[in-house]
């Protein structure tokens, strides 16, 4: 039988910080406010679009595999903030790395596109139709942020992650997997202007709104994570103490701790960078993996469980063993430029370029949803 390992693995973190005494300088909270609801202490803010960020951590992924970019046969792009939509983004990291005969498409299912993407990149290696594939995992969220919406602004940054998964007669890359979505539930993560529905109601590019219930999807990410987590045990005869790692989508620490709980995970199992980078949507999960593998938590042949959720609301549980290398086989020299501003500047000019006007505002609030009226 044939599987998909993953053989490469590569990360790209904007270089400035946004702290959350940042935060503080334009929302009415504090640092004690926000660690202990969501654990975070920082988050990244780039200064070049969301495909650059894909580009450099796609190009380290390569060459930990030892590859070039002409052997990538398909690229796979996640994310829901894309800098364009037409072209697809996959094309652009095809043509700037070289994979000249690639397939390459966008997914988007919110913060779990990278674990879809790596349930797709994998299924077409196991059944034939490719030998390799570029998974790749990328937010620019503080383009889209409502920075004056605190139970949002507080939570997101910007990264990108991605790996190279290479045909394998040995059983390592992905062994199980559960994908699911809460279509019911879609609504109560929502983010208003992004779409060309908006366009149509006079809304500028980029003017954002969300919907975000804090509480019920805390609710619908324990159950979703928790459930898909044991469902991936429990099919493969699996417990907590044949898993190495737990590395789970870092939404919010307390959303974690509930999921490890409920799963069965001891705190010390557990990966953490949700105080670092907070939520970077669909990067959050490879970049935890990335940073895991550079810390030595992993070994070869070990397993690792990855449960996520996103807006769908989606969600995902991954059961993963590592091959046998932990180390670059290369390692590139991809560099994102300089950045000569701070992140609290750059945040402040998007606030400034965003600012909504009352008409604007009222177009966004008032913009009503048929799921909203029928629960």
């Amino acid at each position: 039988m044939t599987h998909a390992a993953i053989v490469g693995w590569g990360k790209c973190l904007p270089p400035s910080i946004l702290t959350n005494s940042d935060l503080a300088t334009f929302l009415p909270t504090d640092d004690e406010w926000i660690t202990s609801r969501t654990g975070m202490k920082e988050r990244r803010i780039s200064h070049v679009p969301g495909i650059e960020l894909a580009i450099t951590a796609a190009r380290r992924a390569i060459a930990c595999a030892g590859m070039s970019g002409k052997d990538i046969e398909l690229v796979i792009y996640g994310s829901c903030s894309n800098d364009e939509l037409v072209p697809n983004s996959a094309s652009g990291v095809q043509q700037r790395i070289g994979a000249t005969q690639a397939a390459a498409f966008d997914v988007n299912t919110a913060c779990t596109s990278f674990m879809y993407g790596l349930s797709i990149g994998s299924s077409m290696i196991k059944t034939g139709i490719v030998k390799n594939a570029l998974v790749i995992g990328v937010e620019l969220i503080s383009q889209y942020m409502d920075w004056d919406n605190r139970n949002v602004a507080v939570l997101f940054g910007d990264g990108a992650a991605a790996m190279v998964l290479q045909s394998s007669d040995q059983e390592y890359g992905v062994i199980a997997e559960k994908l699911q979505c809460y279509a019911d539930s879609r609504h109560i993560l929502r983010v208003r202007g992004m779409g060309t529905m908006y366009a149509n109601l006079g809304v500028q590019y980029g003017q954002t709104s969300w919907d975000f219930d804090g509480q019920e999807i805390f609710r619908k990410a324990v159950q979703g994570m928790s459930e898909a987590s044991l469902d991936v045990m429990r099919r493969t005869g699996v417990t907590m103490d044949d898993i190495a790692l737990v590395v789970p989508h870092q939404a919010n620490l307390r959303i974690i701790d509930a999921v490890a709980k409920r799963a069965g995970a001891g705190p010390e199992k557990v990966y953490l960078t949700v105080q670092k980078y907070g939520n970077m949507s669909s990067a959050t999960a490879p970049v935890a993996l990335v940073e895991a593998v550079e810390d030595g938590r992993l070994s070869p042949g070990n397993l690792v469980l990855m449960p996520a959720f996103g807006g769908g609301l989606t969600l995902s549980a991954h059961l993963i063993r590592w091959g046998e290398r932990m180390t670059p086989l290369q390692v590139s020299d991809a560099e994102l430029p300089p950045c000569t501003k701070t992140a609290l500047e750059m945040v402040n000019e998007i606030r400034a370029q965003k600012k909504p006007g009352e008409a604007e505002a009222a177009r966004l609030g008032n913009l009503s949803f048929s799921e909203n009226r029928t629960g």
